[in-house]
């Protein structure tokens, strides 16, 4: 049993080093974007903010479900059937072009989204709001680039090659930064396009990763196999039905989630460029720290759907709980580095003293944070592993929209408890949603483990 530990220890950090590399350098991207366009201007910082807000939960709902793809194809492969990853992939392929269209004509009306929240008493600021809107009618165009990225890059990591995407990711992040630096501040001859250089940027480097994930998928020998793969149908809808039905949650899930910070950016617009920009810049942390039980959740993904698919349950059961004692841990030690080393991390983002003082409070209240969020996202994960993707939407749904949400309404904007307190109400509600999310996620994931095995095997090998 010890040694089943150690095994599953050295499996996890096989699968979960390079998908953490590969994160956070995507991640890596949006914090680039913000450093550049906060030492820009306080109108590119709030405007990319405002834009962020929308272009994470559209374009996370068609990851979350393309996202099923990957304890899909590890099942496949734990259970000996890779003549079937192919014909999955191109079902993938066409998801994920349906779904540029729909997020594409989404962003091109992201105008009328962010007018909603302007009002004549609380008008949003017009410069930030024209910045937002450019941003996202750039970044449109590299929407089908990043879904099909998505797409070859779950085959590989259903395979267990998870480090395709960190090469390719991390080649993403050096070009990022040169090309943003061109675009934002006008170099080469080329006009100064400010926050919505940024955007024109993304699409070109999404773009980029797409063309080399592809040419690996196309090249390497250990797929040559699946590129061999017979084509029996270019459309088939029996998979794109289970694809959908699998994934649906997850992309619900995906967007309460993401819906969430857009919502509370919105809310908290009126407040002024300050106050939008200190939230940007602890939102931009989040994400950055939100890369590591997001690797670990995706290693722990793939090894309990190849367990499944393996018909080792038991295994699988390990594996889950070893995943969740890590994730702890590491978030202790995040927690604590976020906490001794507030002021340089936030003097990185901006050098303008009312941001800092709003970020110096918001740091605080992230780094609680951090148990709860890594606990539920390695917990959601192994649920996508057992294939049980519908607790995960009901769940996501209950804790933000019907906790967090609320919560950080009343302390942020209202007096019905207290004095508003802006952001940091809104955060308060956030943690208090993870913390919900965590309880009901992890007994969920024990009550699905304490069922028949042939209960649990049957529904892995949906």
């Amino acid at each position: 049993m010890k040694q089943h530990y150690k095994h599953e220890i050295k499996n996890l950090g096989k699968l979960a080093v390079p998908v953490l590399i590969a994160q956070v350098s995507q991640t890596a991207i949006t914090f680039v974007d913000t450093i550049m366009a906060g030492h820009y201007s306080k109108t590119a910082l709030s405007g990319v903010a405002i834009a962020v807000s929308i272009w994470l939960p559209t374009v996370l709902f068609g990851q979350g479900l393309l996202t099923v793809l990957t304890p899909i194809i590890a099942n496949l492969n734990g259970a000996a059937k890779r003549d079937q990853v192919a014909n999955h992939t191109r079902q993938g392929v066409v998801i994920a072009l349906f779904l540029s269209v729909l997020i594409m004509l989404i962003l091109y009306h992201s105008d009328q989204l962010i007018g909603l929240r302007s009002s004549a008493d609380h008008p949003i600021d017009p410069e930030m709001m024209d910045v937002a809107v450019k941003f996202l009618r750039a970044i449109m165009w590299g929407v089908p680039a990043f879904l099909l990225f998505l797409v070859y890059r779950n085959q590989c990591e259903g395979l267990s090659n998870t480090k395709p995407a960190m090469v390719i990711i991390f080649i993403a992040l050096l070009a990022n930064i040169p090309i943003n630096y061109v675009l934002i501040y006008g170099k080469l001859g080329l006009p100064a396009f400010g926050g919505v250089g940024c955007g024109i940027t993304a699409a070109i480097i999404f773009w980029l990763m797409f063309g080399l994930i592809r040419l690996y998928t196309l090249t390497t020998a250990s797929q040559r196999d699946i590129r061999e793969t017979q084509l029996t149908k270019l459309v088939d809808f029996k998979v794109i039905k289970n694809i959908v039905m699998l994934g649906m949650p997850l992309a619900l899930a995906y967007f309460f989630e993401m819906s969430l910070f857009a919502m509370i950016a919105l809310l908290i617009a009126p407040l002024g460029q300050v106050t939008v920009a200190a939230h940007q810049i602890i939102f931009t942390i989040s994400s950055l720290t939100f890369a590591i039980p997001l690797s670990l959740g995706v290693a722990s993904s793939i090894r309990v759907g190849f367990l499944l698919g393996n018909k080792k349950p038991s295994l699988a059961k390990q594996t889950a709980y070893v995943s969740l004692a890590i994730s702890l841990a590491i978030a202790v030690v995040v927690a604590l580095i976020l906490v001794v080393f507030r002021s340089p991390i936030i003097n990185i983002f901006t050098g303008e003293a009312d941001v800092i003082t709003i970020c110096l409070q918001l740091i605080i209240l992230l780094a609680i944070y951090q148990a709860f969020d890594y606990l539920q996202v390695v917990a959601s994960n192994v649920l996508r592993g057992y294939k049980d993707t519908k607790s995960i939407f009901y769940i996501t749904l209950i804790s933000y929209w019907g906790v967090g949400l609320p919560v950080g309404y009343i302390l942020g904007l209202t007096d019905l408890i207290m004095q508003p307190i802006g952001a940091a109400g809104f955060w308060i509600g956030i943690i208090l949603g993870l913390a919900v999310a965590a309880f009901l996620l992890i007994a969920r994931m024990i009550y699905i483990q304490k069922q028949p095995q042939e209960i649990i095997l049957k529904r892995a090998s949906k």
